[in-house]
């Protein structure tokens, strides 16, 4: 009874998705789900700790930087909006099905980009002309006209002024989402038809492979630590999905991938407002432009956001520094994660790196009058009385060895084992929001027999219709992509 077809560790959006995959592709699959803290999506995954925006690029402007002959790149704006129309997708067949109600975690809310000064209003209007044309951005609407932009964001426009050059874009079909009641609803079906077996409280103290005669060739041994005492369990296949905690947990897998990793944890705060007369007043997820240096995470926005069901409005993130890989870890995470194998890595990382230590620096002495100097740039009439200061979640940034040095990636990625038997999930943004495709990826890669099976291939075709389709090459498969989607989730469009 020790002996299960899958381990995943972390009960955040990720794992919920793979077990949710795993149990809908194979309802026999016997899955354990161990999580360290006393409940689900109680670290990156819970509303307070991430700003819940459905991340589809439609004014994410770090996702289409500039390139030097003035054009914007656009493949990763492509690709993030494919991989969101993934996850929508799979929510909408759950939502189909009775196993999800939309309304408990996604609320509609318009995405504008917004840049103030010629040189970003130029940028601005460079990327519009680009996304515009493709059929994924084709609704995005931009304007330079001070009253059309009050309609769009009023409270953002009181106090502005008049002779500032100011562009914005727009786009309706936007969503904010908290992936916490996400992942709740996701695991409860799972937990209620016996599929999932879920130890809260309980901590990995060691994962081990299995290669003697009398054991099942290739197992891996886990053990744990929860309220019930030590447990050893065995499973041929386990998902690290523990967040900024996977790094450390793939380090003691002993896998010779892991060698190849480091991480860059950098914390973050926000500037909260509830007063009534406010929120009421801005409907929006405004992104504004980065500062030179920062990570993809500190592109300041001022978000219309629903957490537990209660409408709020949230600015930053204002980025900062800690040891820590997770909000509840030790500082010792960082320390105790350099190894001789990217200890190099990690220094050549901090030299070619230097802004964004400058940036975290300054960050670091912010006050509070600096941190409403920021808020002031997007609402200029913000009082001080009306906003507090609330701790965002904690993230990894991936620092990857490769042939050219120590890189500094931003965003996610699977890591596996030779053999499949092992996945782990590095990094950070824009990862909830394309959890759907990521875990595709993780059963394309460790399940690839079981993926090429006819029965497997019927499931997931009914669960995501448009899979194995490249929904940006095919104009009228994401219209009728999104329409299918939009109709089961109640989105307006």
């Amino acid at each position: 009874m020790d002996r299960y077809d899958a381990v995943l560790v972390g009960a955040g959006i990720m794992s919920s998705t793979l077990a949710s995959l795993l149990h809908a592709l194979d309802p026999g699959l016997r899955l354990l789900l161990v999580e360290r803290l006393e409940g689900p999506a109680l670290e990156s995954s819970a509303a307070v700790n991430n700003a819940g925006t459905g991340h589809a690029a439609n004014c994410e402007l770090n996702y289409t930087p500039q390139q030097p002959d003035g054009s914007v790149a656009t493949a990763k704006a492509l690709s993030i909006n494919a991989a969101f129309e993934r996850s929508l997708e799979f929510w909408a067949s759950l939502a189909a099905k009775g196993l999800l109600d939309p309304a408990s975690f996604l609320h509609q809310v318009p995405h504008l980009s917004l840049v103030w000064g010629h040189d970003d209003v130029a940028f601005l209007q460079q990327r519009h002309q680009q996304l515009s044309q493709l059929p994924a951005f084709s609704a995005m609407q931009w304007s330079v006209d001070a009253s059309e932009i009050a309609d769009w964001m009023p409270l953002v426009m009181e106090g502005r002024r008049r002779d500032q050059p100011l562009a914005a874009t727009r786009i309706e079909r936007g969503v904010d989402l908290d992936f916490g009641s996400l992942t709740r609803a996701l695991l409860q079906p799972l937990q209620t038809a016996g599929a999932l077996e879920v130890c809260f409280g309980t901590g990995v103290q060691g994962l081990n492979r299995l290669r003697t005669p009398a054991m099942t060739s290739g197992d891996w041994q886990v053990e744990l630590k929860g309220p019930s005492g030590r447990r050893s369990v065995q499973a041929p296949f386990v998902f690290l999905g523990a967040g900024g905690g996977a790094l450390p947990l793939l380090q003691s897998s002993g896998i010779p991938e892991a060698a190849d990793y480091a991480g860059f944890p950098v914390s973050g705060q926000w500037l909260v407002c509830g007063k009534s007369a406010l929120v009421d007043r801005h409907h929006a997820k405004v992104y504004g432009k980065a500062k030179v240096g920062a990570p993809p995470m500190s592109v300041p926005h001022l978000d219309t956001r629903w957490i537990d069901g209660q409408r709020s409005l949230l600015f930053g993130p204002y980025a900062g520094f800690s040891s820590k890989f997770l909000k509840t870890g030790s500082l010792l995470d960082l320390p105790l994660s350099v190894r001789a194998t990217n200890l190099l890595p990690m220094l050549q990382v901090g030299v070619n790196n230097l802004s964004l230590v400058k940036y975290l620096i300054n960050q670091l002495r912010q006050s509070e009058t600096d941190r409403m100097e920021a808020l002031r740039a997007f609402l200029p009439e913000a009082r001080d009385a009306d906003w507090s200061l609330s701790v965002a979640g904690q993230r990894v940034q991936i620092i990857k060895r490769t042939q050219d040095g120590g890189k500094l990636q931003m965003g996610t990625e699977v890591v596996t084992a030779a053999d499949g038997s092992l996945a782990a999930l590095l990094g950070a943004s824009p990862g909830a929001s394309t959890s759907v495709r990521i875990m595709l990826e993780v059963l394309e890669r460790c399940f690839a027999s079981q993926l090429a099976s006819d029965g497997w291939q019927q499931r997931l075709n009914a669960l995501i219709p448009s899979y194995g389709q490249d929904l940006n090459a095919d104009a009228q498969l994401l219209v009728n992509t999104r329409q299918r989607s939009d109709a089961l989730l109640g989105l307006n469009t």
